[in-house]
């Protein structure tokens, strides 16, 4: 007996599946590759006036890890060892990063690290700064 003749349509789902496992390969390389550039240009930019070093460095990151999977690996490792260091890095790679509460953190950190206690300015600044909020009536 003849085996039946195959279904064109499983033959057309089969080519589409690898056809999207190719361009999903094709775009993940890509991601990657553009993250690594931006990353690259944010390092070499961050030593200039301005704070364009950053937002740039940042966006390459979020593009490196969601287009490697051993590069997302490697920073899960990287957390776990130094978390005091990545968990700002991981604020700003949140959907929907808070970035005026991240700055504000970080000059806390800054202010806490380089002046002694007598001089320390931002939190008194910011207890003023609540004193003189009106409540709404």
């Amino acid at each position: 007996m003849s085996e039946a003749p195959k279904d064109r349509s499983s033959v057309y789902r089969e080519a589409d599946a690898l056809a999207r496992a190719f361009v999903s390969g094709i775009a993940r390389t890509g991601l990657t590759v553009g993250g690594l550039i931006l990353v690259v240009a944010g390092v070499v930019i961050a030593p200039l006036p301005g704070p364009l070093g950053l937002p740039v460095t940042v966006i390459g990151l979020m593009m490196v890890l969601r287009g490697s999977f051993r590069a997302k690996r490697e920073f899960v490792r990287l957390q776990n060892r130094h978390p005091k260091f990545v968990r700002p890095l991981r604020r700003l790679l949140r959907r929907d990063p808070e970035i005026i509460p991240f700055v504000w953190q970080q000059m806390l950190r800054v202010e806490r690290l380089v002046l002694p206690r007598r001089f320390r300015f931002l939190v008194k600044t910011r207890k003023k700064m609540k004193g003189r909020r009106r409540t709404p009536d």
